[in-house]
């Protein structure tokens, strides 16, 4: 964590303003059947230098936690939601945590 001045606060501060779009985007992505988190994440890593692409972050965070935030959302967020419990939380992968997600993690 790096400290930084905030003139007020606001929900989320500076870190998560900017990141829960990304991820809301991205969610709709797969969730329009526009693209898999694969190409979603190389365009994000290509285009941007960044180390992770939004599904990768999304694995790292957890998946419970994921489908938990959209689940609360707009609908479109609500069937990402869906789509993230049909096809991974029901089958136990988490993400990172459990070595499943939408990728696979080798053992810790």
């Amino acid at each position: 964590m790096v400290p930084i001045e905030m003139k007020k606060e606001k929900p989320g501060y500076v870190l998560n303003s900017l990141l829960v779009p990304l991820l809301k985007a991205a969610g709709e992505l797969l969730a329009d059947d526009i693209a898999d988190p694969a190409a979603v994440d190389d365009v994000w890593r290509i285009g941007t230098g960044a180390a992770y692409g939004p599904f990768e972050m999304l694995d790292i965070i957890g998946l419970m936690t994921a489908h938990h935030i959209a689940s609360h959302g707009d609908a479109k967020q609500r069937e990402f939601a869906r789509l993230i419990k049909e096809r991974y939380l029901d089958k136990g992968q988490t993400g990172v945590e459990s070595g499943q997600g939408f990728y696979t993690y080798p053992p810790t």
